[in-house]
């Protein structure tokens, strides 16, 4: 049986697992244990990051070149996507200000920046020493201490994932992804 939660009269409900709750009950308990809400200034400051990641991407994928819808260059998506960036920072900096649901930074937000690191640092060493290790690694970092996998779960998916990338890219596609075996 489920942890019995608690319902918003501060109460709980002996022997009901969460498959019971109704939609109110479900939502208050939500609203108990989400963290306090981001002020205004936290929501303009993460919308002057957009724009300021999306410009420098301008910036670099106009270096690369455009070229034509017809015959792009390798700076055409790129600059696209910034320019998507670019609309959606200026957007929340204008409308979503207003916004109050907004999260304030709590020792879980440091997750999409492990993420990221993660990833650019399995991007570093691909042509170094191929994409298996690396990527196996990813996968227990993620899985483990981002998703709080049992180390059983965690070791078997992640061998699983990059066997199949493994058999799909370098076997089956014959891709000139760096690897090494």
């Amino acid at each position: 049986m489920k942890p019995t939660p608690p319902v918003p009269d501060g109460g709980a409900l002996p022997g009901v697992d969460l498959d019971d709750l109704t939609p109110e009950q479900l939502a208050a308990q939500w609203e108990e244990e989400k963290p306090p809400a981001a002020g205004a200034l936290a929501n303009v400051a993460s919308s002057l990051v957009v724009l300021g990641l999306g410009a420098g991407a301008i910036i670099l994928s106009l270096a690369m070149g455009l070229g034509t819808p017809a015959a792009p260059q390798p700076g055409l998506w790129p600059f696209i996507i910034s320019c998507v960036m670019v609309a959606l920072g200026l957007f929340q900096l204008v409308i979503g200000r207003r916004n109050r649901d907004a999260e304030k930074f709590t020792r879980m937000s440091m997750a999409p920046l492990t993420g990221l690191v993660t990833l650019a640092l399995m991007v570093a060493l691909m042509p170094t020493i191929g994409f298996e290790l690396p990527a196996l690694a990813l996968c227990i970092v993620w899985m483990r201490f981002l998703g709080s996998e049992t180390w059983r779960s965690t070791l078997v998916v992640s061998a699983v994932v990059v066997g199949a990338f493994y058999g799909l890219f370098v076997l089956a596609l014959n891709t000139s992804i760096p690897h090494l075996f």
